[in-house]
């Protein structure tokens, strides 16, 4: 079975999940099959039959390419298996699976990726910790130069699990399959590039290990936050939905103002409003509709704006440019009590003295603030809500902990 769940696991809880499966009765070589099955599967769902090499390392990451390098030539395929290191020294559910295989087992510098029609890589898994060099790194390399398709077993050799950093060298991938939840370094460049189309295959993990795990990464998507989503009921009006202020630029700088209040109103904010400052007024003018706008290029013009408590959400920094009239306008943002979005030259004018932003930040407890080049705290902070005009939007309650990737990530290299 496959799934794409939003929880992402580091490496680190992927092996806990791993050790907890098993803890609770599962042994590793029946997660070993199911993740070589299901590699298998996924290829055979994608490619018709060809000559394929299966690269392995001398870990559990090869040891499900053991299982699908018998799987494939069980179904036909014509496969040619090699092996980073010596047969005799695999160990553990790794050395089992490479027992069940019965064909030759070729040294990896003797595999030939130019004459294959498929390569499957399962030499390291998301648990590889220092760049790739030597005999793997050339041999990933000429799989690179080969061009022909390649199936990454839980992620393309050389890519960073946590980070999606390259370690050395890696192989681009056609198709990345990996167990359980996939892995921060599946959705971050440069190993999401690498990734091609990625899967995630069900082993039996049980998802109970989550409430265990708590893992703190998810993908942004849909399913995380649509239940908290402000829809609009039938008999709702525009103030139910809140009203984004976006604080603009002078007049040589007012385009990204404009695109971010255009993206306020597309994800349902019932009004949006860019605050410019008087010399700015005519270009905003010229190119807005549906958005309002108005004059507030001081903090004093902006206070009073916001002193409508309507305008429950506001957002300052592109193209504000790095002076002191953003920090003050940012300051206004910040004592007015609305949802506050920083972004850009609002945070760069505290470059010098951070803590004088945090200080205003703390100013403002119980209230959602935004620091869009960070990690957010939560998923919900930049939310534009309201239930009844005159109250302001509370912090949405933390998402709920979710899951984790899983097998290959069991090949650290120290």
């Amino acid at each position: 079975m496959m799934t794409q769940a939003l929880e992402l696991l580091t490496t680190a809880e992927m092996y806990e999940a791993d050790r907890l499966a098993m803890d609770g009765g599962i042994a590793g070589i029946a997660l070993m099959e199911k993740a070589g099955r299901g590699v298998a599967g996924a290829i055979a769902m994608r490619f018709a039959p060809v000559p394929v090499l299966v690269l392995c390392g001398p870990g559990n990451n090869g040891g499900d390419g053991f299982v699908v390098a018998r799987l494939l030539k069980e179904e036909g395929w014509p496969v040619t298996l090699a092996l980073l290191g010596e047969r005799a020294r695999l160990k553990g559910d790794a050395a089992e699976m490479a027992a069940r295989w019965q064909g030759p087992v070729l040294p990896l510098a003797e595999a030939r990726p130019e004459e294959a029609g498929l390569v499957v890589d399962a030499v390291f898994g998301a648990g590889l910790a220092r760049p790739l060099e030597g005999a793997p790194r050339e041999m990933i390399e000429r799989v690179a130069r080969a061009g022909c398709p390649v199936v990454a077993v839980d992620v393309p050799s050389g890519v960073d699990g946590d980070t999606g950093r390259v370690l050395g060298a890696a192989a681009p991938a056609t198709l990345t399959v990996t167990f359980f939840r996939r892995k921060p370094g599946h959705l971050l460049y440069p190993g999401r590039g690498l990734c091609g189309e990625t899967v995630t295959v069900d082993i039996g993990t049980p998802e109970a290990v989550l409430d265990t795990i708590r893992p703190k990464a998810a993908a942004n998507g849909p399913a995380l936050w649509v239940s908290r989503f402000p829809v609009p009921a039938a008999e709702g009006h525009k103030y139910g939905r809140g009203h984004a202020v976006v604080a603009s630029g002078g007049p040589w700088a007012t385009g990204a103002a404009r695109l971010a209040a255009r993206g306020a109103l597309r994800i349902g904010a019932g009004l949006v409003t860019v605050a410019s400052p008087p010399d700015a007024l005519a270009v905003n003018a010229a190119h807005l509709t549906a958005i309002m706008l108005t004059e507030a290029g001081d903090r004093p013009a902006l206070a009073r704006f916001l002193s409508d408590r309507r305008h429950n959400a506001a957002l300052i920094g592109p193209g504000a440019g790095v002076d002191g009239t953003t920090r003050e306008r940012r300051d206004a943002i910040l004592e007015s009590g609305a949802a506050a979005v920083l972004d850009a030259d609002a945070l760069t004018v505290s470059a010098r003295d951070p803590q004088e932003l945090f200080a205003a930040i703390a100013l403002r407890p119980g209230r959602p603030v935004a620091l869009t080049p960070m990690r957010a705290s939560s998923p919900g902070c930049s939310r534009i809500s309201g239930r009844r005009p005159a109250r302001r939007p509370s912090v949405p309650a933390r998402p709920p902990a979710g899951p984790a990737p899983s097998s290959c990530s069991r090949d650290p290299i120290r």
